[in-house]
């Protein structure tokens, strides 16, 4: 895992991972436990740490962009993939193409 800090890529694989984890949180445990159980901190605290994490991989995305080491189409796929449940997941395989120092 501290492997992928290395790279600008590296860094956007494991934000995205990560976000891409918060987000199945978020549809998968916060917003059952806000409707079904009515316990709407749930949503708050996990909404809360997956908005952060979005933003975050919104920057580390764009460095990777500027940088010249994701061409602008796989910035918009690696973007669009984010809104999409498992999309992080999905296009990781691909991202490792371009995961070089």
């Amino acid at each position: 895992m501290i492997a992928l800090l290395k790279t600008p890529v590296g860094r956007v694989r494991l934000v995205g991972a990560v976000e891409g984890i918060s987000y199945l949180l978020l549809l998968g445990v916060a917003m059952p436990l806000k409707y079904l159980a009515g316990r709407p901190e749930a949503v708050k605290m996990v909404g809360m740490a997956h908005g952060v994490l979005f933003v975050a991989f919104c920057l580390v995305l764009l460095l990777a962009w500027v940088g010249g080491h994701l061409s602008f189409r796989w910035s918009a796929i690696a973007f669009i993939a984010t809104l999409i449940p498992f999309g992080p997941f999905v296009i990781d395989k691909k991202l490792t193409q371009f995961d070089q120092p």
